[in-house]
């Protein structure tokens, strides 16, 4: 008898083809409804949606075993395939096997905690600017919707870190695309009753064009830069993975990877740093106590100029409330794996075929892990809290060899943004405001997040 096959069955709501979960999910939103189902079946279950069988990971082991120990058997297959077809094609996220291990050797360099200071002169630079921004609004429209402000610098930072992009109309152009071809994939996914994209409707062809536009940016930018001589290529990220070599056999990437790079890249490292620089202003705003320390911090530590590097390193409680933020409002609240054959975890049985959703906003909220887990404590983010805590308990960016390569570029970037911007800024929320936190793809603040902006 084989082996595998011994396992339970795993616990779950049970249905006739997953009917009622749907009704559920729909009713409640997903975030809603897998919490509910996590306090009924604990850690490791499974929810039929259709033809569909998920099955939801929270327990740091189970993470461990999925990420880790048994990562062969978890792969980006068929959940990846809405993202690779309408965002991002086969750059270093979605990409598997010999591809996604020739790709992460050549890019890896460019993603150390060295190798991201490299472009901590453009963060510098970008926020300082919105400094001046800041300070007319203040004056002359301080109620701001803040996703949008902090779209503005993280889209900078990214294009300029990546193709040396100078133009704030090529930058507002780009960002709006981006957010149209995201909110498109994100529909696609969850709606599975649309009409096939080929259809030219109104949301359709909206797509379509956002594509168009961010395709022929790129496109054109790597024209011209293939037409230059190397010794007068700028010093971005672009002209790294064009001239990157393969150290196994020196090959340099085609030109269709050079694409799904870039736009990888910038999809990857401006919406999730946008959102979660968002976060820590909701969060500053809700917790007075944490807002105090911050600013004892930043005023104790920075003199009006802005921080260099090594003046960040003395700002330990700044970074600590980012990871916080990280904890409990991470952009990417779940993220998926393709079982790729039959398993055991924890006694129970999981069938090749299924989709394994690992879900980092239930971890980091777990009781037996996080000491009364809804409070916003920065605290548990020192170096002796972290070193005491199960490794796999915070994962905001992942874990294990697929662990996101741009997670030291997120957190220097929004540790910046932070330090300069908290300096001079006291952000607040409107009267009778609550965010109503759901999931569309990301983590995402369905009423917005509307602000007074105001100078400390």
């Amino acid at each position: 008898m084989n082996v595998v096959k011994q396992g339970e069955p795993l616990p779950g709501p049970k249905n006739f083809f997953g009917l009622k979960n749907i009704r559920e999910m729909g009713r409640k939103g997903l975030l809603e409804a897998m919490h509910g189902f996590w306090q009924t079946y604990g850690d490791l279950f499974e929810v039929q949606v259709g033809p569909r069988k998920l099955v939801v990971v929270v327990h740091p082991d189970h993470v461990r075993h999925v990420t880790m120990t048994q990562a062969a058997n978890y792969e980006k297959l068929e959940s990846y395939d809405t993202v690779r077809k309408y965002i991002i094609g086969n750059g270093i996220v979605t990409s598997i096997g010999d591809l996604w291990k020739r790709q992460r050797r050549l890019m890896a360099p460019f993603y150390t905690p060295k190798g991201i200071q490299a472009f901590a002169d453009i963060m510098l630079r970008d926020t300082v600017e919105m400094i001046d921004r800041w300070d007319q609004l203040v004056t002359s429209q301080p109620k701001i919707e803040m996703f949008d402000e902090m779209a503005l610098v993280t889209a900078s930072i990214i294009l300029k870190a990546i193709f040396s992009t100078e133009s704030e109309k090529d930058i507002l152009e780009i960002k709006d695309c981006v957010e149209t071809m995201v909110s498109f994939s994100n529909g696609t996914q969850t709606n599975p009753f649309r009409l096939p994209d080929w259809v030219p409707t109104p949301y359709n062809r909206s797509y379509w064009k956002a594509r168009g536009l961010v395709h022929s940016y790129i496109n054109g930018i790597l024209d011209e830069r293939l037409n230059m001589d190397e010794s007068a290529y700028p010093d971005d990220l672009l002209s790294k993975l064009i001239t990157a070599e393969d150290p196994e056999t020196g090959e340099r990437m085609s030109r269709d990877l050079l694409l799904d790079e870039s736009l990888t890249n910038f999809f990857a490292g401006y919406e999730t740093s946008a959102r979660t620089m968002s976060y820590v202003w909701y969060a500053l705003a809700t917790n007075p106590d944490v807002k105090a320390r911050l600013h004892e911090e930043l005023d104790r530590e920075l003199g009006d100029e802005p921080p260099t590097l090594d003046e960040l390193k003395r700002l330990p409680y700044t970074l600590q409330i980012i990871k916080e933020v990280l904890r409990l409002y991470s952009p990417a609240p779940v993220y998926a794996k393709d079982v790729v054959d039959d398993d055991i975890l924890d006694g129970y049985r999981i069938e090749k075929g299924s989709t394994v959703m690992l879900f980092p906003y239930f971890t980091h909220r777990h009781p037996d892990f996080w000491d009364e887990p809804l409070r916003f404590d920065p605290d548990r983010h020192t170096p002796e809290a972290t070193k005491a805590r199960h490794s796999q308990a915070f994962h905001p960016f992942g874990a294990g060899q697929r662990i996101c390569m741009g997670n030291h570029f997120s957190l220097l970037e929004t540790h910046i943004i932070l330090a300069i911007l908290g300096k001079r800024f006291d952000p607040e929320l409107l009267p009778d405001y609550e965010a109503n936190f759901v999931m569309a793809g990301m983590l995402h603040i369905s009423n917005g997040l509307p602000m007074m902006l105001k100078h400390r």
